[in-house]
């Protein structure tokens, strides 16, 4: 829903309810003149043992002046049985965004909370609320996490985000990041091919550069009622990729910036950091520290130590390119300067502050007698070298499929099988494009003999992976990858074709993967045990859909750090 003045001045004095179900309030004097309403529901998030974040947005008609919101916490829904309530003040320098960081609540407690319009000193009108949940301390038998990744807004519905929402239980929602796109709504424009961009088109409907731009494409999500709903379910635990602020990011650009005709990227970033930590239920950055370092830890009592690592903005280095970077002064493949550049060791997704905070960190959860430590990772760890296609299918099935493809399908999937023939990866935006900033993260569980899951996003495809160490003597963790909610996938463009097949057989460390279905992880953990469900959504273009598990995977923990097993189960 595109919010112009227009459609404001119809929902603030002709609605009387808004299309997020929110009753207009009148103004309090001293505050602002007009109507307010809240458009956009709310969230919790960063939960801690004693403490979670609260977050909403209040709208309001032509006004740069201060709005007065209430908030209450209560153990029950009809707060008879309130906690903590107070008031907090939306100011136009922070988009109307209220972000309250709620403190001494209990562990491992469901807790309710709602946000009402302040009219002459008092809550007015009606309250907008969801249900949130603190970590657990001690002794905990289990932890349920769903975890999500890539909502093209354009590309489809959040299905994904219903099914969240309607789960029986979840303790948590993991976001792995590309929450928003920075995209256009031009014809051509990534997402705007799909049947459903007709009513689902960007606003603005521009690529995101500017601060306004990257506000109002947060506020465009967050009227989607799946959003909504997933968001009022569970306490999120979130982390950027890429997109919010611009494809294939590094610390020094993006592939989606061009400085001559986009402006100075760190302008651009830093406007997308912003809005970032504005529009969501993160807690904000420490005094004296860079808001790009989000790499925090979250504890679930004695079962898993989640640690949220920041591998785009901080200290990656710009990512090799094959056309760039393979071809040799002669213009023929170099494969030996291109294997020099790619196994660099100064080559970086995470800087030296955070692999020495890493280490320390599963230090400790090791020495606490955690079961399971986690990363909450953005881009897939695993070595993936691209399918063979025409292996997996024989020669005739595969000159038979290229002959039915476009050009722009069909070329990248023959380079793909040059560089599966080269032993190459397919990915260098991924973990394959710094192998050894990757080994030094292999080290550091190695060395503390951690029970890592690694969690990843950004492939818009299920992965079930074991993830060895360079010598391929010793398994070192589990990788569970999230597929996308709407964003496509390889498997999109190649429908009926066995990609799935072909990636297990060409991969040691692959185990499963889907390249088109759509949905989410529900990862359970136990002592003894982690449990991966691959749940998929039937469709994205209509919102009557069903839910299946594709395929659950257990994992269960070495004697001596690393994994023993991942099975089907």
């Amino acid at each position: 829903m595109t919010i112009d003045r227009r459609r404001a001045l119809a929902l603030f004095g002709l609605g009387g309810a808004s299309a997020a179900g929110e009753a207009m309030a009148a103004a309090p004097r001293g505050l602002f003149a007009g109507r307010a309403a809240f458009l956009h529901g709310v969230a919790s998030g960063d939960p801690l043992e004693d403490r979670v974040v609260l977050w909403t947005r209040i709208t309001a008609e032509a006004t740069t002046a201060p709005i007065a919101v209430r908030w209450d916490v209560a153990t029950d829904p009809g707060f008879k049985a309130i906690v903590r309530q107070g008031q907090a003040t939306a100011v136009a320098a922070r988009d109307y965004t209220v972000k309250v960081d709620v403190t001494g609540l209990k562990p491992g407690t469901d807790y309710f909370y709602r946000f009402r319009y302040v009219r002459k000193g008092k809550p007015f009108g009606k309250a907008v609320g969801g249900r949130t949940r603190t970590l657990p301390k001690g002794q905990v038998r289990d932890v349920v996490l769903a975890v999500v990744s890539c909502a093209l807004y354009p590309n489809g519905y959040f299905n994904a985000y219903d099914a969240i929402a309607k789960l029986p239980r979840v303790d948590a929602v993991l976001h792995l990041g590309d929450y928003i796109y920075e995209y256009g709504a031009a014809p051509g424009d990534y997402g705007m091919d799909s049947p459903t961009a007709k009513t689902r088109a960007p606003d603005p409907p521009r690529e995101l550069l500017s601060l306004a731009d990257y506000r109002r494409r947060h506020a465009l999500y967050k009227t989607d009622p799946a959003q909504q709903a997933a968001h009022a379910r569970a306490p999120w635990i979130v982390v950027w990729d890429d997109h919010e602020t611009a494809d294939n990011s590094w610390i020094g650009g993006a592939e989606n910036h061009q400085p001559a005709t986009e402006g100075d990227w760190a302008k651009r970033k830093a406007a997308g950091i912003k809005a970032y930590y504005e529009w969501m239920p993160i807690r904000e950055p420490a005094a004296g520290t860079l808001p790009e370092a989000c790499w925090r830890r979250f504890q679930f009592g004695d079962v898993a130590t989640l640690l949220m690592t920041e591998t785009r903005l901080t200290a990656r280095t710009h990512q090799l390119d094959y056309g760039r970077d393979l071809a040799g002064a002669d213009g023929k493949p170099d494969m030996a300067a291109f294997a020099a550049k790619l196994n660099d060791p100064d080559r970086r997704m995470m800087g030296q502050g955070q692999e020495q905070w890493l280490a320390r960190e599963i230090d400790a959860s090791m020495k606490a007698g955690t079961a399971w430590q986690v990363l909450g990772n953005q881009v897939v760890m695993a070595r993936v070298v691209p399918p063979d296609l025409k292996a997996t299918m024989g020669e005739a099935a595969y000159a038979a499929l290229l002959s039915k493809l476009p050009d722009y399908v069909a070329k990248p999937v023959e380079e793909s099988r040059g560089l599966s023939q080269a032993g190459l990866p397919g990915n260098l935006d991924a973990w394959d494009g710094y192998p050894a900033d990757r080994a030094r993260v292999h080290d550091i569980f190695k060395a503390y003999k951690a029970r890592p899951i690694v969690l990843s996003g950004d492939s818009h495809a299920f992965w079930v992976n074991e993830l060895w160490d360079d010598a391929g003597a010793a398994r070192v963790a589990a990788e569970f990858g999230v597929t996308s909610v709407t964003s496509p996938g390889y498997g999109d463009y190649l429908p009926g074709v066995p990609l799935d097949t072909a990636y297990a057989a060409r991969n040691k460390e692959v185990k499963f993967t889907d390249q088109a279905a759509k949905g989410f992880l529900l990862l359970t953990l136990e002592h003894g045990k982690a449990t991966g469900e691959l749940v998929a959504v039937s469709t994205i273009l209509d919102p009557q859909y069903q839910t299946r598990v594709l395929k659950r995977f257990v994992v269960t923990p070495g004697d001596g750090g690393g994994v023993k097993a991942l099975a089907a189960g």
